[in-house]
């Protein structure tokens, strides 16, 4: 399902947060207050593999524009793990066609 309302910021970080809690959910919760500064590997504690979950739910909310696996990929092992929410929310803005 992509989405059918404008974008911003605020909304694009509240959706990253329930997808956040979504996948959180299966190690007990999210445990912290998500925001820009929030980043996934040191605050969230995700691996990999929860990214790849994360890029689905990206994917079926945003539409195929929205591919994190290729962003990633651009990015050093070092950026990855260091990656930020608000670095996704502007990918998400970006990719989606309306600009960060």
């Amino acid at each position: 399902m992509t989405t059918t309302h404008p974008l911003t910021e605020a909304s694009v970080l509240a959706d990253i947060t329930t997808m956040l809690a979504r996948v959180l959910d299966e190690y007990g919760g999210l445990d912290v207050e998500v925001t820009a500064d929030t980043t996934f590997h040191e605050d969230l504690g995700l691996e990999s593999i929860d990214l790849v979950e994360i890029g689905a739910l990206l994917a079926e909310r945003y539409g195929e524009r929205v591919n994190l696996a290729e962003f990633l990929a651009e990015k050093e092992l070092d950026d990855v793990i260091g990656l930020r929410i608000g670095t996704l929310v502007d990918f998400v803005l970006a990719a989606a066609g309306t600009g960060a």
